[in-house]
């Protein structure tokens, strides 16, 4: 007896093994490619975006991060250990992405090639036993059985019909209706897959970056990151490849209701791009909030605008200085704003060294339209141009520009004070066309103040693609809600005496309210129709 038993090669046992693991991986994919598992997985995804909605992120915005990270201690780090801070970035999210395109490709498929199939395919048999469908109909009349197939076939007109002939000289007639719900269906589906696609591309691929550009005809060009003042580049995005072009900020223009609060934004710009960029021409454009200018495959927003305080250094020597710098607003709804205004070479000096000891700046606070408390500047009570402050601290010394550290445009470094390398000489609150004098002779004079549009560039090369199959994913979400999926069948057996029996049944593939009523009519139309040619 060899039931059971074991050869000295053992092959049996190992036989089993790699059958057992044939079923696991067929039990996985299947598992893995079910509707089931990919409605479970895009509710996983859906829940994986709400952190990062809900915690601040490192890409966008680092100091809030780590400024929260510090504030919670423990379970800040945890949540930053584990990516929950960035999300986009992480493994866990990109697991998720991953096993819902696979799910997706793969529950798909199989579907598109049975969907294919059946559309090859006629019209099922007619059934026995009409009684078993839910909607039915019958009627005797005393056509011939090709007379009521005659009758039936413009009332058909847009099914797929198939007709065949059975014993005894019955005729019959299948008919199917409703396969584009099916095909609805795949294209949700299939959109859906494309849009994940596209998204995950495109944040691949695209880029953003905000600067801000004084509105007297200066120009922003798009020719690497250094040009932004900050800039937020995709994964596969290094900066060397950016479309090229270049805007020109001719003016900005902000209306306000009584309350201080904005009603438009607006500035007449120029651009050029492609062949513009050689002959020198510029086009013009009147850029406004949600307007963007669309050039060179990117989008260019208007987002805000601020103020920059111009001022002019005059040196003991008699050589002038003049710079006009961006101010960085403290309050939105006044432009109650701070910067600084640094001059990092004294003409007349030709050593480095000493060079380093005598930069100045003139850092401090501004208001368009300044309140007072006694001689301190408080505040601004608007945000337009009504009556501009410049409440200014100016400094002599190392800026520490030269020490190869980053440092913001709108402070200076405060360990140069510390250490003792720079000084305050003066405090003093100017008005445009003020000035005031250092001991040294310096003059420091305020002239006034330009406003600067505040621009955001945006590029998305599969920005399209997402539009393409949002309008897919909507058309095939309607279609497959809207179109009902029903079969019809129809059976003209001889009697003995000369007439014709005529059997009607319907179903309907899918639950879909109202088929009964329409069934009816078309029931009492396929019934009717031979009788009236009778009559």
């Amino acid at each position: 007896m060899t039931t059971g038993t074991v050869s000295e090669t053992g092959s049996p046992q190992r036989n089993r093994r790699p059958n057992r693991v044939l079923s696991f991986l067929r039990n996985t994919w299947r598992g893995l490619t079910s509707m089931r598992t990919a409605l479970i997985l895009l509710f996983l995804l859906a829940l994986a975006t709400m952190p990062g909605a809900l915690l601040p992120q490192h890409s966008l915005n680092e100091g809030k991060t780590q400024t929260y990270i510090s504030e919670h201690g423990w379970w800040g780090r945890l949540l930053d250990a584990t990516g929950f801070l960035n999300v986009y970035s992480s493994v866990w999210f990109a697991a998720i992405y991953l096993l819902l395109m696979i799910s997706l490709v793969g529950c798909l498929l199989p579907r598109s090639v049975e969907h294919a199939r059946q559309l090859r395919e006629q019209p099922v048999l007619v059934p026995r036993n009409f009684d078993r469908l839910p909607h039915k109909a019958s009627a005797t009349v005393t056509a011939s059985p090709d007379e009521v197939l005659a009758s039936a076939r413009p009332l058909l007109r847009g099914w797929r019909i198939a007709e065949r002939s059975e014993d005894s000289g019955v005729r019959t007639i299948s008919a199917e209706k409703g396969f584009l719900r099916e095909v609805g269906n795949l294209m949700f589906h299939f959109a859906l897959l494309g849009l994940i696609i596209s998204v995950a591309l495109g944040s691949m691929f695209s880029y953003k970056g905000q600067v801000a550009v004084i509105a007297d005809g200066s120009q922003f060009c798009n020719s690497g990151p250094l040009a932004y003042d900050a800039f937020t580049p995709g994964p596969r995005v290094d900066g060397t490849n950016l479309a090229p072009f270049c805007v020109k900020v001719n003016d900005f223009t902000a209306r306000y209701l009584a309350n201080r609060q904005p009603t438009q934004y607006e500035s007449n710009v120029e651009y050029q791009s492609g062949k513009d960029l050689q002959t020198g021409q510029w086009r013009p454009y009147h850029l406004e909030v949600n307007d963007p200018l669309r050039v060179a495959g990117d989008r260019v927003y208007l987002l805000d605008h601020g103020y920059a305080p111009t001022v002019t250094v005059t040196y003991p020597n008699g050589e002038k200085r003049t710079q006009t710098q961006v101010f960085r607003p403290t309050e939105v709804s006044t432009y109650f704003s701070e910067g600084a205004v640094k001059f990092t070479e004294t003409p007349g000096i030709t050593d480095p060294v000493e060079q380093r000891k005598k930069q100045l700046a003139v850092t401090g606070l501004f208001a368009p339209t300044a309140a007072m408390q006694g001689k301190l500047l408080a505040g601004s009570t608007n945000p337009e141009l009504r009556d501009p402050v410049f409440a200014a601290d100016v400094y002599q010394g190392d800026l520490g520009v030269d020490s190869g550290k980053g440092q913001s445009i709108y402070e200076i470094d405060h360990q140069m004070i510390a250490q003792d390398r720079l000084h305050r000489v003066d405090r003093v609150n100017l008005k445009p066309g003020q000035q005031t004098k250092l001991a040294d002779g310096t003059a420091v004079r305020f002239d006034g103040v330009k406003k600067f549009a505040s621009l955001e560039i945006a590029h998305d090369p599969t920005q399209v693609w997402v539009l393409v199959f949002a309008i897919a994913l909507l058309l095939g979400l309607f279609g497959s809600l809207v179109i009902k999926r029903r079969r019809v069948w129809l059976r003209a057996k001889p009697a003995a005496d000369g007439s014709t029996l005529i059997t009607v049944g319907a179903l309907a593939r899918t639950d879909q309210a109202g088929y009964g009523e329409e069934f009816t009519k078309l029931s009492r139309a396929l019934l009717t129709a031979t009788r009236g040619k009778d009559d």
